[in-house]
Parts: C-alpha cells; structure tokens; sequence
C-alpha cells in the first residue's frame, strides 16, 4: 500500500491545518486524480483510508451491510481522547467512549427506532410550522446589525439564528439559547479554543451541558405531551427508557447536526456570493433563484467534510484491498467537487442545474434527518438579506474553523450598507 503521497504532507488528508488554512480543496484534487482510496498508515487519528471520488463514497455510504457506524462517525484525536479520560478521572467520571451513543453511531435495527423518533420534528408540516417564526427572528437579527461598522457575520447572524431555531427545535428556554452554540463549538474543541483553559475545564463544561439537558428529559419524561424533539423521544416507548449513554449521544447528535451545518453555511454564502460577484448580481436581478443558489452553496460549502464507516469485513475498493476493522473516511467535501460527476465543480453557480445534486446531507440509511430544516432558514436568510442591505462587504480573510470534519468559520468581518 506504498504510495507517492507518503513522502509528502497529502498523505494525512484528515489534517486539521490545511482546512484551517483553506488548502484543502488542493489536496483532493490531487487526491481523486492519483489515489483516489488512499491509505493514511498514521496519523494522529490511527490508521484510516480517504475515499475521495464521488461514486465510490456513495457505494460506502449506502452499504451499511459491510460498513458500519457503531464505533463513530468521525476520526477521533487519540491524544485527545486520552487526556480527555485524564481529566475525567479526576473528576470522578468514568472514561470517554470513542462513539457516542446517538442514533447517527448505531447500525439497524437499532438505528431506525431511534432516528423515527424524532423524524416528525423534521416533518414538512413541521418545518412549515417552524418558517415564520425563523423569518421573525431572521428579521429583528439583520435590522440589528450596525451599518458602515465592521462586525463579525458569524456571531451576529450565522450562530444567532441557528442557535435560536434549535433551541425552539428542542423547546430550550430560549434566553439559554447562546449556550447551544458554544457547548456545540466546544464538543469538538481542544484547550485554547473558544475560551477553554484546560481538559479539567473542557470535561466541566460538557458536564453542565449534559446535566441541564438531563433535567429537561426528566421534565419531559413526566409531561411527554410536546412535538420538540426530547418530548418526541420521551413519548416514544422504543426510546423514553434509553440508557443515559444513548441520551448524552443522541444530545451531541442533535446539537450539532442542528447547529453546526446551517451556520457554516449561511457564513459560507456570503463568503462566496461576495467572492463571485457576478453570481451576485444574478441573484439581486432574480431573486427566484435562492432556492437554487442554497444547494449549490450547501455543494460548495459541504460543512461536514466528512463521515467515517468502520469496514465489517474485508472489502475492495478499486485496486484496494480494505481490511475488516479499517477506518474509512468518505471525503464528501472531496466527491462534492468530483468532474466526473458535477460539470466545472470549482465554480460556483447559483443557477446551476440540478443543484441539489451534491452529497453533502449523505446517502442512504444515514441521510441527514434535518435537510429540510437547513435550506428552509437558508432560504430565508437570502430572502430577508437582499430586501435589505444594498451591499456587504468582507473587510479582512476568514478566520476558518481548525477542524477537518467541521468545514467551517469562526469569524467573518463584513460592514453592511442598507
């Protein structure tokens, strides 16, 4: 399994860097061209294969037969982990399993149960429920923001607005709303990140999160009468006695499956609109086309670059040979760009056809449960922007977020003009 990427920086495709310092599109070119399931022997992760071509990361994800998701979904840092386990020794709590427990790290039949649970709150007649309370929020966050001032959009709007629909999601007091999105930042941050002084103080504020979650399930589990998502959990006899594990799994699941995708996408459209100015210039002159504009800024974007499948047994891929016990990364954010299925991938082209042809909400049994959920305040978001703002301007580069399976940003300086 030697290859030409050994020798170079490539051959650790997962590396946190260059997505850091938005390389990574390079890399995957490279990738798809000359070693399109190519083998990592180690990392900071272990050992792991990157499927990078668009057919072969759907052959993967469907097949749950021989690909399974119980051991986690995403390369896990073992360094981290271990001093993750470190400071919960001391503070008395038993070790961090490598997969949490949601329904998005079991396999079938198991995983049906729980995913059908919740599937309701993610129902059309639900989402429609949910629009106009999103655009009423999306309204009073945008005339808010400060004009001719720098400020930035990833605070005031991306993580606003999200944080705010899950939490009505979860029928979360809402002036809690803000603590959503920092314990989802902070699940897949390390010390140093997002105000985080230590391990000690990682484990503690995970803790808090899960402990006040904890007592709204009780809550629900006494008066399951609701359609949020615990309440839909707590009614379903299948899952309202699901061990504390399963419920802490399905909570990091949910928070940031809700949170982390929509945002880095509403940040990620302005970033490339105002990066493609006659894509925007389409856009004001047809304002129709923000259905269209959002899949292929879902394609573009792709916020999670990635999701990992344990092998069951030995299986080929191409002229490879995967063993049974591999980890093996399907690079969505690689397949999204993929020639041989999406003409001129590099481009953005919000009138594109077919633009929900893309593979960022997954494939198969795994399919993202909140799709409808992401374009509908997507679209909204673009419909309230261009009634309001004559122009946004980007005042300084990105500042992306140091992960490679949150494709992302922290912080993204604009000045708007009304």
């Amino acid at each position: 399994m030697t290859s030409t990427f050994e020798k170079t920086s490539v051959n650790n495709p997962a590396s946190p860097e260059r997505f850091f310092e938005g390389r990574q599109h390079e890399m995957f070119a490279r990738l798809r061209a000359e070693d399109p399931v190519h083998y990592t022997p180690e990392s900071e992760f272990g050992p792991y294969w990157s499927i990078t071509k668009w057919d072969d990361i759907m052959s993967v994800d469907i097949d749950h037969q021989r690909f399974s998701s119980a051991q986690g979904v995403t390369l896990t840092n073992l360094a981290d982990l271990e001093r993750q386990n470190e400071a919960r020794a001391i503070a008395g709590m038993p070790p961090r399993p490598i997969a949490t427990a949601g329904f998005i790290s079991m396999d079938e039949p198991l995983h049906k149960v729980h995913r059908k649970a919740v599937t309701p709150a993610a129902a059309p007649a639900n989402v429609a429920k949910l629009a106009p309370i999103v655009r009423e929020r999306a309204q009073k966050m945008l005339d808010e923001l400060p004009e001719g001032e720098t400020f930035n959009w990833v605070d005031l709007v991306s993580r606003r607005l999200t944080a705010m629909t899950l939490a009505t999601l979860f029928d979360f007091p809402k002036e809690n709303c803000d603590d959503l999105t920092f314990r989802s930042d902070v699940f897949n941050a390390v010390p140093a990140e997002y105000g985080i002084r230590d391990w000690a103080h990682w484990v503690e504020i995970i803790t808090d999160c899960s402990e006040q979650f904890e007592a709204l399930w009780d809550a629900r589990k006494k008066n399951p009468s609701g359609n949020d998502l615990l309440s839909l959990l707590a009614q379903n006899p299948k899952t309202r006695d699901m061990t504390l594990e399963e419920f802490q799994g399905t909570l990091v699941l949910l928070i940031i499956g809700g949170n982390d995708t929509t945002r880095n996408t509403i940040s990620g459209g302005v970033h490339a609109v105002l990066n493609h100015p006659d894509q925007l210039l389409k856009l004001k002159a047809d304002p129709a086309l923000i259905p269209s504009m959002v899949s292929e800024t879902i394609r573009w974007q792709t916020p999670l670059a990635y999701m990992m499948r344990i092998a069951n047994e030995d299986v080929q891929i191409r002229d490879k040979k995967i063993k049974a016990g591999d980890q093996v990364a399907m690079w969505y954010i690689s397949g999204n760009r993929d020639g041989d299925q999406i003409e001129r991938p590099d481009e953005y082209i919000i009138d594109r056809p077919r633009a929900r042809n893309h593979m960022s909400f997954g494939f198969g049994i795994h399919r993202c449960l909140g799709n409808r959920v992401a374009e509908m305040q997507l679209t909204i978001i673009w419909e309230e922007i261009l009634k309001r703002f004559s122009s946004i301007e980007i005042v300084s580069d990105p500042v992306r977020t140091n992960s490679s399976f949150i494709n992302g940003y922290d912080k993204l300086e604009v000045q708007v003009r009304r």
